[in-house]
């Protein structure tokens, strides 16, 4: 019985370091955990801006799109994209069909995350961007989806592209894992 009882306890002890906590005020539903090999990226969904765009990266999530994705385009002092779960290199997307523009009046800033687009304003799929800092002229013209609350140390880290070839990444870092926080275990 003092067995049992020593392993419960031992048990219940270890449980936070495989237990995935959710910081306080923020929604399971709505919070991403973005694992690089540099730690944890913790992502709030900003459902009431781009209700769409935050249904799609949970459904890619949960679907383990972006597992092993590549951070493909990095700017130093701008941001790092990734999400291109089809191909790696920047230029594959998800099996659903592109989205319609959800464009808000929330600066882009550091810590933003944003859809990743082509010429069309209505082209965002599976692609996003996490800045490093502010860039007034993608203000009001693309969507902000979410924005980094804690890890913004490990995005920092993420290997840097090449400003000759806008920001490409020769092997590149990769997202380890990525889950909606409700989801994990």
């Amino acid at each position: 019985m003092t067995r049992l009882i020593a392993l419960m306890i031992a048990f219940v002890c270890t449980m936070p370091a495989f237990a995935a906590p959710v910081p306080p005020g923020l929604d399971p539903q709505n919070t991403i955990f973005l694992d690089t090999r540099y730690g944890r990226v913790i992502v709030r969904l900003r459902p009431e801006l781009a209700p769409k765009h935050a249904e799609r990266i949970k459904t890619l999530a949960r679907e383990h799109f972006y597992d092993n994705a590549p951070f493909h385009r990095v700017i130093p002092g701008f941001m790092a994209q990734s999400g291109d779960g089809e191909r790696g290199d920047g230029t594959g997307k998800s099996k659903y069909p592109d989205l319609p523009a959800e464009f808000s009046k929330v600066p882009f800033t550091r810590g933003i995350v944003g859809m990743a687009r082509g010429p069309s304003p209505n082209s965002a799929n599976s692609q996003f961007f996490i800045m490093f800092g502010e860039a007034a002229g993608l203000n009001g013209q693309y969507t902000v989806v979410g924005e980094v609350v804690s890890g913004m140390e490990w995005v920092d880290r993420v290997k840097k592209g090449s400003p000759a070839r806008d920001g490409a990444v020769t092997d590149p870092d990769r997202i380890v894992r990525m889950e909606v926080a409700a989801d994990a275990k």
